[in-house]
């Protein structure tokens, strides 16, 4: 427990861990008390209710509307973490609670994640490691692989991060097409139906934002349609695709492979994709680099420092 806040330091409510480095810096500038590892939620939050006009959450933990309705102070929610779908969004604009994010800084590293599964994934680069780890290349060859460069890559999502993998695809020579809910100024195809768009490739990345708009976008469908020698990543969210369609058409090889960085149930991935070959899986590890956790960490403490400033704040969402 930490001592009361002040007119110039007031108390800040945090919902889920950040950088440590960024971390110990909020410390130093704010009095802090750590809702996400209290004994007693609610009491905790019953306790601190009164005082609380600052919150810092994560993109993972977000916050919903019972929590923002306890809190009736509450004037900024600063994220740490470009997704929002987790922030009820609506509760907050109700109230008039500003909401920050931590976009842009991220871009580059979830984009290089989502090349490196494509080419983790179709050259079967994560297989190989567990061939030779194995014993295996004793025994003979590995199965080949297939080639990445000259073929069709579809993106789902030419916002920030589509824009950014589209334009490292390039370097693969790669044939780029998209589907999003409107025209982008870009020189791709556009596609505005994503099982035609499913079709027409060889690759599928899913990089959209994750809610309710984008819940099951990459459908079965979809899937489908990007057939037993497509190849799908997704490094949006879990929510973005139909999860039992993908693992049943990954396990019956109605789909050729996956690269998955997120899931619908996180840490609790599907166990039915363990033992698939054709298949890389990480650990919701796309921004995970120091540099770019610091730049999202000091830009949650930007964003805070700007609200208690009267200035206004960098990454508004709302």
């Amino acid at each position: 427990m930490v001592g009361p806040g002040t007119a110039s330091r007031p108390l800040v409510l945090q919902l889920a861990p950040i950088y440590p480095p960024s971390q110990a810096q909020l410390r130093a500038d704010h009095p802090v008390e750590t809702l996400y590892d209290a004994a007693d939620r609610a009491a905790t939050l019953r306790r601190l209710a009164p005082e609380i006009t600052i919150v810092v959450t994560s993109g993972g933990a977000g916050i919903d509307r019972a929590t923002i309705d306890a809190l009736p102070r509450l004037k900024l929610i600063a994220c740490f973490g470009v997704g929002v779908d987790a922030i009820d969004l609506a509760a907050s604009r109700e109230r008039g609670i500003a909401v920050t994010n931590t976009p842009d800084v991220l871009t580059e590293d979830v984009a290089d994640l989502a090349l490196g599964l494509l080419l983790a994934t179709a050259r079967r680069i994560a297989a190989g490691d567990r061939y030779v780890r194995d014993g295996k290349w004793l025994g003979g060859a590995m199965a080949l692989a297939s080639r990445v460069h000259g073929k069709r890559l579809g993106i789902v999502g030419m916002g920030r991060i589509g824009q950014a993998i589209a334009s490292r695809a390039l370097a693969f020579g790669l044939q780029i097409a998209y589907h999003g809910p409107r025209r982008k100024s870009v020189p791709y195809r556009y596609e505005a139906d994503p099982v035609a768009l499913a079709r027409s490739v060889d690759f599928l990345i899913a990089a959209c934002p994750g809610g309710a708009a984008t819940r099951g976008l990459v459908s079965r469908a979809v899937l489908e349609a990007l057939g037993p020698k497509g190849l799908f990543v997704n490094i949006a969210r879990g929510s973005v695709v139909d999860e039992d369609a993908l693992v049943e058409l990954l396990v019956a090889g109605r789909l050729g492979a996956a690269g998955l960085d997120v899931f619908v149930d996180e840490p609790n991935v599907p166990r039915e994709l363990f033992g698939l070959e054709q298949v890389v899986l990480q650990p919701h590890q796309a921004s995970a680099t120091h540099e770019t956790r610091l730049a999202m960490g000091q830009l949650v403490l930007d964003n805070v420092a700007a609200f208690l400033a009267g200035r206004p704040l960098l990454t508004p969402v709302n």
